[in-house]
């Protein structure tokens, strides 16, 4: 049975771990405020990008000048998963619901005999994937200096991807994020990016009343790679809003177990010391009796 110091030391500690967990919980609640708006302010363009691409690659289907990065190799044996996680832990399980969708992914392709490659951008995800999947990484984009994220990010990994598809080391990639829906609920979300996949139901209401000069070839050749770019920054945005939703939502559970440990150990120390008086009072009543 610990003693009356060790129960005060632990109570002294758990409060000052409740104090960190609930100051983080506000600067969660701080920052998610400003991904959130900028999560979703994304969304109309990106909807309304990918609406306008999809009205272009159906105009143009699969004739024989298509694009590369819209019609792709002609083959699915290489992909390449870009898994897209945070720099930062203690946020739930924001970054390892992500790394099992990329998991079970790798699983399934290699399971059907392909070959799999994988960028990871932020390092919580590459450590949890690291062990078993340490030999399929080709690549790392580290954000940990990066302030506050902006299109060039999102560019600068385009261009390696871009690069990358160039040069023929893949037929397919696929971006894994976690599609924000509110504080408690972020969608681990897997989305081929290369070759591009958009709606047939935008492509139709675009396509009928827009005409393009000059010719869909000529601008699909130019928009894809710029796709690419407004995809994975889409991914990034919807990956902070999440990101600062589960930290929020895990310290306040840390917080509120932090404070039912509390009320638990303040019982403890209050029976213990309450036996510590009684004893004593047995021990002064049974010496004044033998007197």
């Amino acid at each position: 049975m610990p003693s009356l110091k060790d129960l005060k030391n632990r109570i002294s500690s758990v409060k000052n771990t409740r104090k960190i967990t609930k100051a983080m919980q506000m600067v969660a609640a701080a920052k998610l405020r400003r991904a959130q708006e900028a999560a979703q302010d994304a969304r109309p363009y990106t909807e309304r990008f990918n609406a306008v691409m999809a009205g272009l690659a159906a105009s143009v289907g699969d004739s024989a000048t298509a694009p590369k990065l819209l019609a792709g190799t002609g083959k699915d044996d290489v992909q390449l998963l870009i898994v897209m996680t945070a720099e930062r832990g203690l946020c739930g399980g924001f970054n390892s619901n992500i790394a099992k969708l990329a998991r079970q992914k790798t699983t399934e392709l290699l399971a059907q005999g392909k070959t799999v490659k994988i960028l990871t951008v932020g390092k919580k995800g590459r450590d949890s994937i690291k062990r078993d999947l340490g030999e399929y990484f080709v690549g790392h984009v580290d954000l940990s200096e990066v302030k506050r994220l902006g299109y060039v990010n999102a560019q600068d990994i385009a261009k390696d991807v871009l690069g990358r598809f160039d040069m023929g080391e893949f037929d397919v990639a696929t971006l894994f994020y976690a599609k924000f829906q509110n504080v408690v609920t972020q969608i681990p979300t897997a989305q081929q990016i290369i070759p591009a996949k958009f709606d047939t139901d935008a492509a139709e209401a675009v396509s009928s009343v827009v005409e393009y000069e000059p010719s869909e070839e000529a601008i699909l050749a130019d928009l894809l790679p710029r796709g690419v770019a407004t995809q994975i920054f889409a991914g990034l945005l919807e990956n902070a809003a999440s990101e600062q939703g589960a930290r929020m939502s895990a310290m306040d559970n840390a917080t509120r177990n932090a404070g039912d440990m509390i009320d638990k150990l303040t019982i403890e120390y209050n029976r213990s010391r309450q036996a510590v008086i009684t004893s004593e009072l047995i021990e002064i009543i049974s010496g004044a009796e033998a007197l």
